[in-house]
């Protein structure tokens, strides 16, 4: 009995403890933001530049590609359409011609594929880097705790994508300082 009588009172004297350090805790406040990194990738003029210099530098590349690809589909039907004209060896030699294009065919492909990647995560790379400087500059100037990324919920008064964007927007008037200069 007395076991229950101690075990009792100590579980009344934990929350008034804990309610009297409540007050104390409550007078600094922890300030929380979030970005969302999609959208600056999506709306800021930083992103946007990094995509039309990509566009600019693949586009011959990618016209390339595509013509190279219809010219093998237009090859391919051709043959299919006079393979039953064709001697035996005519058809076997166009064939192997087929075979030849379509395998150079798809190494260009694969490769295009490859150094588009590339160059999009080098780009992209870059975008980040500026976007997590801008983060930390309006995290310091507005004195905030933590800034997250993702999250399930976030209520949008927390929520500082815009003002990242807008400050990504504004650097890219003024010049970018040279990393390792």
């Amino acid at each position: 009995m007395k076991h229950l009588i101690r075990a009792a009172a100590g579980a009344l004297l934990i929350p008034a403890f804990v309610l009297a350090a409540a007050p104390a805790q409550a007078q600094e406040t922890f300030r929380i933001g979030f970005v969302n990194p999609d959208r600056v990738l999506r709306e800021a003029q930083p992103a946007k530049t990094a995509q039309a210099k990509l566009e600019a530098e693949f586009l011959k590349r990618e016209k390339d590609v595509t013509a190279q690809g219809d010219a093998l589909k237009a090859a391919s039907e051709k043959f299919e359409r006079e393979a039953p004209t064709l001697s035996e060896s005519q058809r076997t030699n166009r064939q192997r011609a087929l075979v030849d294009q379509d395998r150079d065919f798809q190494r260009k492909r694969r490769e295009f594929q490859e150094d588009l990647n590339s160059r999009k995560n080098e780009e992209l790379q870059q975008v980040y880097e500026r976007a997590n400087r801008v983060v930390k500059q309006v995290a310091e100037a507005e004195k905030y705790d933590a800034i997250l990324q993702e999250a399930i919920y976030i209520n949008p008064k927390h929520d500082i994508t815009d003002k990242v964007i807008k400050a990504l927007n504004a650097s890219v008037s003024s010049p970018a300082p040279a990393a390792g200069k």
